[in-house]
């Protein structure tokens, strides 16, 4: 493929959220009277949608204890926890090279988009995305192949021009339902072997390893 487009999801591949997700998750649990959990207990949650997350933690498959959770994280995010964020060392660099190399780049993320946009702008990244696409509060477009879906056809992508880089399985089926190469972000939150499980074309151990291997891709060589 002459690849042209690159998909990013956000946390785990353009941050480190772990702080703020693990503490608002903390917050709504607290909330809700649930027995406090360690923060790796928690690891799993970055990533998917969290309401199915809540709904798995409060044991609440129906969903209505699981929404007011999502509630009061959303009331603790908003204020706090976008910020208790950071950005991975060499993804400035590494998004310098893509846009060198002419690769258009947006932001793909199951986190709501009015969260995402505002913490891409804060954190001095805006510039490097011509937009940045995720879920809406009401929870439409959460499943990542819904998302790209939306993505391809609002921006008139092509496929087979176009990667998603993620750091979980999430990414890297809802890249497969869509006829998209994912390129896993292997410094992200994924487990050991979920990436290769889960049927990226590669995998990025750093930032700085993106450029080359979507590169790599654009040429027809994928491992």
């Amino acid at each position: 493929m002459a690849l042209r487009n690159a998909l990013f999801d956000l946390d785990g591949t353009l941050t480190d959220a772990k702080e703020g997700i693990v503490r608002c998750i903390q917050y709504a649990l607290k909330k809700m009277n649930h027995p406090a959990m360690p923060a790796e207990h928690l690891m799993w949650c970055i990533g998917p949608p969290l309401l199915p997350c809540f709904q798995k933690l409060l044991q609440d498959p129906e969903g209505k204890r699981a929404l007011r959770a999502l509630n009061f994280y959303r009331e603790r995010f908003s204020e706090i926890g976008k910020y208790e964020n950071r950005v991975y060392p060499d993804i400035p660099e590494a998004l310098d090279r893509l846009g060198a190399a002419g690769i258009r780049c947006f932001v793909t993320t199951s986190k709501p988009a009015v969260f995402a946009a505002e913490i891409i702008e804060y954190f001095g990244l805006a510039d490097y995305f011509l937009k940045v696409y995720g879920s809406e509060l009401s929870g439409v477009r959460s499943n990542k192949g819904d998302l790209i879906a939306h993505v391809l056809t609002q921006e008139g992508l092509r496929p087979d021009e176009t990667v998603m880089v993620g750091d979980r399985r999430e990414d890297a089926m809802g890249a497969g339902m869509c006829g998209v190469a994912c390129v896993g972000a292997g410094y992200g939150y994924a487990a050991p072997g979920e990436l290769a499980a889960a049927g990226v074309e590669c995998i990025a151990d750093h930032p700085l390893d993106i450029p080359p291997l979507l590169a790599r891709l654009s040429h027809g060589v994928k491992r």
